[in-house]
Formats: structure tokens, sequence, C-alpha cells
């Protein structure tokens, strides 16, 4: 009997997946364990193995298809004896969009008074700003829109609307004259006299006047469309997930944030001394370098350790006090962001963090990382320093309870026993749920973190 291959689920939370490439073809015989296809999530791209022998009967979802759902089915395997008539009935494939019938000769894009309809094209499809479907390669062009009697909407000729553009008045506050009450060019001319009567505008079209994301009415975004002031890139998978986290966190997570200065000169001069004298290879390559941001993460990870309460999570009913300092380091990469794990950072040497997150950023940047890696943890680092940015507070990826942000590290005048002396510094910022993170105690974990760094050989300790 015919085996189905289901798109497998690759995290608890992935619902849908990008089938990217298949290594096999229709006829091709595998073995259990071989590899079939990759798949494509938000944060990850998976490789997927045969789970039993057979024969690659039918492929039904083509290479490069977007929004496979879980459990969806993406190929059929021929078992011993079998051929391609015991297959079943084709399941069900994804409608395409049918095709739009000739007799809307355009395409409407609503504004917030009234409407504008856009001439098609010839070849391609685009989304204009506003979330209208535009064809064709060119920018569209408006032709007049015929009234329709719908709530809310101000109905204008061509020529009356764009004489109330010209003239700053806003049409949806002018009375019409005309045929159900359309605003005609004699409407506009005597509002410009003061003569025309006027109403209040429509409640409907207020409330849908601005975009929310841009703040202007969808007239002014469509105009700037028009105009080719800016392109408009649809968001992918990853975007979509980083801004519905991120905002989540800012709506549902009470944020405190704690702030302090950290003297660095002891630890650049230790970072200094270990590197020097790592063993070189017949190339002269060091066997290893560390940065300051694995100082910043053994230094954390202990902190973590020495104030356990402070380790903690937000669980709803309860609070989740971890016992392994599992820190996340974020890890940018192009039109998004990973958080790698580094699991029980504080048993680790400097120069095994150091390894594993160079190995971890690399593969988060070819998205080649499994889901246990980037998913877990009680915290995060981020790190800006290497891009000059003297502070800055983060926000706290769910479900973490803190995030600490790191600035760069820069020469700062300061007094030591009535002296003027000049020496390197460090700010740090840690961002704190306040469901599970009280104040002093997130000033208390920050405190041993400081100590650590300021002086790096109690790390050893």
């Amino acid at each position: 009997m015919p085996i189905d291959i289901t798109m497998p689920a690759l995290s608890p939370t992935m619902e849908e997946g990008k089938l990217a490439k298949w290594h096999v073809k229709e006829g091709d015989s595998v073995s259990s364990g071989d590899v079939i296809a990759e798949i494509e999530t938000d944060k990850a791209t998976m490789e997927v193995e045969a789970v039993d022998e057979g024969k690659i009967g039918k492929i039904l979802v083509a290479e490069g298809s977007e929004g496979v759902k879980v459990n969806a089915v993406i190929a059929v395997l021929l078992q011993d004896g079998e051929d391609a008539a015991s297959i079943g009935s084709k399941p069900a494939e994804t409608p395409k969009p049918e095709a739009k019938s000739e007799a809307p000769a355009a395409e409407t894009a609503k504004g917030d008074a009234g409407t504008l309809q856009y001439d098609k094209g010839t070849s391609t499809t685009s989304t204009d700003p506003v979330g209208n479907s535009n064809s064709g390669s060119s920018a569209p062009k408006p032709v007049p829109a015929p009234a329709k009697a719908e709530a809310g909407r101000v109905f204008a000729s061509p020529l009356a609307r764009r004489l109330a553009k010209d003239a700053g008045i806003d049409v949806s506050t002018v009375a019409g004259s005309g045929p159900k009450g359309r605003v005609v060019k004699a409407d506009i001319e005597a509002a410009k006299a003061g003569k025309g009567a006027t109403k209040s505008a429509p409640a409907s079209a207020a409330a849908t006047s601005a975009t929310p994301a841009t703040g202007m009415s969808k007239n002014q975004v469509m105009a700037l469309y028009e105009e080719g002031t800016y392109e408009v890139v649809p968001n992918d998978g990853m975007r979509k997930v980083v801004a519905a986290r991120l905002t989540e966190s800012k709506q549902t997570v009470p944020h405190f944030y704690l702030t302090l200065d950290c003297k660095i000169d002891a630890l650049m001069a230790a970072r200094e001394q270990i590197n020097a004298g790592a063993p070189k290879s017949k190339d002269g390559k060091p066997a290893y370098k560390l940065s300051v941001n694995d100082f910043i993460m053994k230094a954390w990870a202990i902190a973590l350790q020495r104030v356990p309460t402070a380790n903690a999570t937000w669980a709803g009913d309860s609070i989740l006090y971890h016992k392994r300092s599992d820190v996340a380091v974020a890890v940018s990469v192009p039109g998004g962001l990973f958080t790698p794990v580094v699991k029980s950072a504080d048993t680790k040497t400097l120069r095994e963090i150091s390894e594993e997150v160079k190995d971890l950023a690399t593969r988060a940047r070819n998205k080649k990382l499994a889901p246990h890696e980037y998913q877990g943890g009680s915290t995060s680092v981020s790190n800006l320093g290497m891009f000059g940015i003297k502070h800055f507070a983060a926000v706290i990826n769910p479900p973490h309870g803190t995030i600490l942000a790191v600035g760069a590290g820069e020469e700062r005048v300061y007094p030591e026993n009535g002296q003027i002396k000049i020496g390197q510094f460090m700010t740090a910022t840690l961002s704190c749920d306040h469901r599970a993170v009280d104040g002093a105690l997130g000033a208390e974990v920050l405190g041993v973190f400081k100590g650590l760094i300021e002086n790096p050989v109690m790390m050893l300790a």
C-alpha cells in the first residue's frame, strides 16, 4: 500500500513551512535515513529524511511551495511491487486564485475620501501599500469611479475632487448638490467662496483615514506609491514572527530597566593576555581569539547562578526558577534576528563559549540551526558595542525573564580618591519582567555581574 510522506513539524509551534528543495524525483528509490527534501521555516532550513524504503511514486508539492501546512501530504512512496497506478485519487491541492472576469475593467483602491480605480497593466501582479492588488509593471493610473451607494462613502466627481485637493478642501466636509448628494464642481467653488453648505466628516471615513503603520491617510500613501518614492517589500515568515513576538512582549510583559557602568580595564588586559597565549598553527593562525562578548556571556551566566532567584521566568500561575544558566545570544541575520542558546554557559570555559557562539552564529546566518538550538533558555544577551552603540534597552524575548543589553567600551574620565583618571567603561542595561524579577532582585544580580566584569579573575573562583 502506498505510504504518504507528510510535511513534518520541525518545532512545537510550527504550523506551516516552505518546501525549499527536493533531493529526489519521481521514480527514485530511497532507503530509510536518506535525505529527500529540505524544509524551510521562519527560523531554519532542515533536511527531511525518509522513514521507509521504497520508490518515489508521486511528488504532490512542488519545490519552492510556501505555506505548506504541517501534516499535509507532500509525496507518495511506493513499496515493492507497486506502481503509480496504485496511488489513489490525488489529494486536493491548494486552490489557485481564480482568474478574474473581464467585466470589471479595473482594480479598485479604496481611499479615505471616495474611491479611486486603477487601470490594469499588462503582465505582472503587485500589491500596493494599502493592500490593493494592481496588475501591470507600470504605476497605476487613476480613472473616474462610478458612485456607489455605500454607507460612509463620499461621492464626488473627479473634477470636484481635483479642485478640492488644489484648494486644500476636505471633500468629505462639502455637502453635495448633484444627483444623490454627489459633490460637483459648483459645490467646491461655493466652498472656496465660503458660501457652500458643509457637513461633518463621516465617522467611518475618519476611522479608516489613517493607516496604523504610517499615520498617513490612504490617499497620501497611494500618492507616494504612484510617485515611486519607496518600494513595497512583503514581509517574510521570519519578519512576521519577530514582529509578532516582540509586539506581544511589549504589550504583555511589564518591562523595567536597570543601568550601570562597568570599568573594563582589567577585562581588556586579561583578554589580551589570554589571546596572546593562544597556540598558533603552522600558518600562524591562533587556535582561538576571545571577544569581550565571551566574557560578558560567562559573567552573566555565573551571576545568575550566584543570584538564582533572578534566573526566573513567568509561567502564568507560577514562576519557574531555572537551575542552569542557559543564555541566549542575539545574532543579527538579514531580515531578522536569531537567539541561539548556549546551554549551561556558567560551566563552560571562555574558549568553549567563544567557539560555540561562533558556530551558532554562523549556522544561524545560514538558517541551519535545529529548533532545540534556538528554543528555551531563561535570559538573553544583546551586544551592540561593535556598532558603536553606547547604551540601549532591549526588548525581552518571551518566555525569557530578562535580557542584558551591552554597549561599546570607551575611554572615559572619572574621579578616584580626589584625582582625575582615564579608564575604559562599558554601559550595561538589564531589562526585567517585573512579574518574575523585582527591582531589588534585578539590581542585585546586575551588581554581581558588574563585579565579575570588573574583576574577571573572579570568574575562576
